[in-house]
């Protein structure tokens, strides 16, 4: 790139990323993130589960190839009933049963009542950026969304299979026929008080075209229910569903959002510094075929992007007098690497990344002291060590022990959509940059590739 003098010599190089595989890695975690993705139940006993990787590898294969995003929330909603037989589609319906869960909870009832809560708030939150959680047990003066309107969504996903009591669920979306059982509000949240009978329905006040359910047909195997959701949330005429994913890219740009609070469009969130420029890019993106490649292509070939984030000139004190929060794109915004991508940094300056691609979670060692106290089986060390040093995507995830690297740089725990990572400043990670067992040893593996090249006559 520093050689190339052309004038595409930058387009160049934001293609030749665009169509590396580590693109797809890369970006997959923030998708996962939203997903609330991890390897086990979570709560008292987090039991493994077994399959859940392969929703992994489906996002970011999805993404590598630049699945358009309407098909690729499309599938996550309802890719069984729209590829019916077709497992490859199948597997991304495990965005719907990634949430927590605790197969030995001494209540069926309670085990659906909360599963079911947890997986129509989590759609809620990544398609549209809706709090919906908070209408599920009454309704609220300031809040346009009833309880009615939660448990009319909540419907569409009634008709779910439910394994006997201490089994996990399935690691994709499966429904029991075609006629699913009655839906009611149930009052203050509560399983054992249901109300009202409610028929599936959209949420109204983010339905202005009026979409509906539609009954299945008669040689149907499933309910139609979430075919017709994941059309209503694609429909290019939903409010929402391109603004929240532009506003995800955006975030992840910049380092700062256009709605501050991805997960949460609603009337506590926070109000976009630049409307207008959410609505174009939205715009855009449905004009390019919901192309997510493409809308990389054009925030990063734009002059805003390709700013500087500090500067020395005359004109400087001016800029920060002016625009002391960046509100107003003056310059780049400086940005904070996540742990996943420190790491990885760290592996590949070093010579040490394994690229192998897909596969169940590896166990890297853990530190002494995290690993002392643990269960036998609770964190067992995958035996090829050529696998400790994959990339961090494809490092086991447990909601009861983060890896301590990840821990201490704030990754959420997956037991709900995360839409923006905290993002803090402690001793920790000083101390773990500097002192950890894994940076002594990158820092050796640095020093022996520095050498070999001297020895070789690179330098």
């Amino acid at each position: 790139f520093l050689s190339d003098k052309s004038d595409s010599a930058y387009d160049f190089l934001v293609d030749r990323f665009l169509a590396d595989p580590a693109y797809g890695e890369r970006w997959a975690q923030h998708w996962l993130d939203v997903a609330r993705f991890a390897e086990s139940d979570g709560f008292e006993h987090d039991l493994v589960r077994e399959d859940a990787w392969r929703y992994r590898d489906w996002v970011i294969t999805a993404l590598n190839a630049d699945m358009p995003y309407d098909e690729f929330a499309r599938l996550q909603i309802a890719g069984d009933e729209l590829y019916p037989g077709d497992e490859t589609k199948a597997i991304a319906t495990g965005f719907l049963v990634s949430g927590p869960d605790m197969p030995d909870i001494n209540l069926d009832e309670e085990r659906a009542h909360t599963v079911l809560n947890e997986m129509t708030s989590s759609t809620g939150l990544a398609f549209m950026g809706l709090t919906l959680e908070c209408a599920q047990c009454h309704d609220h003066k300031s809040d346009p969304i009833s309880i009615e309107d939660y448990y009319r969504l909540r419907a569409v996903f009634a008709n779910m299979e439910f394994p006997e009591r201490k089994t996990q669920l399935s690691h994709v979306f499966l429904e029991n026929d075609a006629q699913p059982p009655p839906s009611f509000v149930m009052k203050k949240g509560d399983f054992r008080s249901p109300g009202e009978p409610v028929d599936p329905a959209f949420v109204r006040v983010v339905n202005p075209i009026g979409m509906a359910v539609s009954q299945p047909s008669s040689n149907s195997k499933t309910s139609g229910r979430r075919k017709a959701l994941s059309e209503w949330l694609t429909h290019p005429e939903h409010p929402l569903t391109a603004r929240v994913i532009v506003n995800r890219i955006w975030q992840h740009h910049f380092g700062s959002p256009i709605v501050g609070t991805p997960n949460d469009f609603g009337i506590l969130g926070d109000r976009p510094t630049h409307p207008e420029l959410l609505d174009w890019l939205a715009g855009e993106l449905i004009a390019g075929d919901w192309s997510l490649k493409d809308l990389h292509r054009l925030i990063l070939q734009s002059a805003t992007y390709r700013q500087v984030s500090r500067s020395t000139g005359d004109s400087w004190d001016r800029v920060l007098e002016k625009d002391p929060e960046n509100r107003l794109y003056s310059r780049m915004n400086r940005k904070r690497l996540e742990g996943e991508a420190i790491r990885d940094t760290m592996l590949f300056a070093s010579g040490q990344l394994n690229r192998k691609r897909g596969g169940p979670g590896v166990h890297p060692p853990l530190p002494h002291e995290v690993a002392l106290p643990l269960l036998e089986k609770q964190w067992a060390v995958s035996e090829d060590e050529s696998e400790h040093t994959r990339r961090s995507i494809y490092l086991f995830t447990r909601r009861n022990l983060r890896f301590p690297m990840f821990d201490v740089f704030d990754r959420p725990d997956a037991n709900a959509s995360c839409g923006r990572r905290n993002v803090s400043t402690t001793a920790t990670q000083s101390l773990t940059l500097l002192n950890s067992e894994f940076s002594m040893n990158a820092s050796r593996h640095l020093a022996g590739e520095i050498i070999n090249k001297a020895n070789r006559g690179d330098y």
